[in-house]
């Protein structure tokens, strides 16, 4: 028996800058938003069912599991919970689930399942260790906004995978962090990571994502040079450019002059060797409002999930990244970042995954570049 354990709004506050979802529902669906996490359980289920093996799942009522299940031949029991509501937000619907939902369902899984499964984001992780420890195996489809936490497959795909190896008892079964931000903080432009527990997580190589790493102390001194080095050439080259997230990119935007935000997007126009803030702290609608005006692009790799794209910055929808030419997109990261030689990008959009794949420029000091795979 397989846990699944679904939450259905989180992820929901990443393309419209709201950097998670907990606490700020109805904001994120003012601002644009449409549930995330759906469609990705269900390519979950639809790569699992591509399998030859026999699982039955455990799983919450309605859309805490069993609105999935239903879509698909697996055999599945439901456990007996409340009944959940739906309330409707500037015409969205969305069902009334909280985290107290999650863990009363990770409570009756503990003894009855081999490995729960789980859609959602840190703060998912989070309630399900705070409920299981270390008692049985966990894994995360990737559905939230940051999942800085080690505990998660690299894409739904991906979780898919995983979980078959670990049925044929072929993935290894690590302890893994479990990490938070505080969201009011994230909100405020300070990053506080938290380290919450350790759970126990079948891994595959490549498959499950490692945690969020800062910037090594000894790299200090070469990143500055390096940021010196892409805001000059920013300037030299009048036009919009998105700038991302990250203490790697807000360095490059302090040496621009602008006003950036740490943890989100920032449009600036540069025009005559200077730079000005159009938008800052910009969701997926507002790039999209300057798409037209051939952008260029500047992201660093997220430490130690080396992720381009898929964590942190969904403002970069598969909308905004079709559009974009891989040539305009600006990579820059300290070697650290990319010493596993690989980066990856995960959308949601395969097309767009696809325009990724391959090799990337990635730009590892004032005068070097660095050709690196993408996954």
């Amino acid at each position: 028996m397989i846990g699944l354990i679904v939450n259905p709004i989180a992820g929901m506050g990443g393309r419209v800058a709201l950097k998670g979802t907990d606490g700020v529902v109805e904001e994120a669906i003012k601002r644009g938003a449409t549930p995330v996490t759906p469609n990705l359980v269900r390519l979950f289920l639809q790569e699992l069912a591509n399998y030859d093996i026999k699982v039955k799942f455990l799983t919450g009522p309605g859309p805490l599991g069993e609105d999935f299940l239903k879509e698909f031949n697996f055999p599945y029991e439901v456990i007996k919970h409340r009944e959940i509501s739906w309330r409707e937000i500037e015409g969205v619907k969305i069902p009334d689930t909280t985290r107290e939902d999650t863990k009363y369902l990770a409570k009756q899984m503990i003894s009855k399942v081999k490995i729960i499964v789980f859609a959602g984001g840190d703060g998912t992780a989070r309630d399900i260790v705070e409920v299981v420890g270390k008692s049985i195996p966990i894994l995360g489809i990737p559905s939230g906004v940051k999942m800085y936490s080690s505990v998660f497959a690299t894409s739904p795909e991906d979780a898919a995978k995983v979980l078959v190896e670990f049925l044929k008892n072929s993935a290894k079964l690590e302890e893994r962090e479990v990490l938070d931000l505080d969201e009011e903080a994230y909100r405020r432009d300070e990053l506080k990571v938290k380290l919450y527990g350790y759970a126990v997580v079948p891994v595959v190589e490549t498959l499950v994502q490692g945690s969020k790493e800062a910037t090594k102390v000894d790299e200090k001194e070469e990143l500055e040079a390096l940021a010196e080095a892409v805001a000059e050439d920013i300037l030299s080259e009048d036009g919009i450019y998105f700038l991302g997230a990250g203490s790697t990119i807000m360095r490059i935007k302090d040496k621009l002059g602008i006003d950036g935000t740490l943890l989100g997007v920032d449009i600036v126009e540069v025009k005559d060797g200077k730079a000005k803030l159009l938008v800052k702290d910009a969701s997926e609608k507002d790039l999209l409002k300057f798409i037209d005006r051939n952008p260029k692009v500047v992201v660093t790799v997220v430490g130690g999930l080396n992720f381009l794209f898929g964590r942190g910055n969904q403002q970069f929808s598969p909308n905004v990244l079709k559009k974009i030419p891989k040539e305009n997109i600006i990579v820059v990261a300290t070697p650290s970042k990319i010493s596993e030689g690989f980066v990856r990008v995960y959308t949601g959009d395969k097309d767009v995954d696809k325009k990724f794949k391959g090799f990337i420029k990635i730009r590892v000091s004032p005068w070097m570049e660095k050709l690196i795979r993408v996954l």
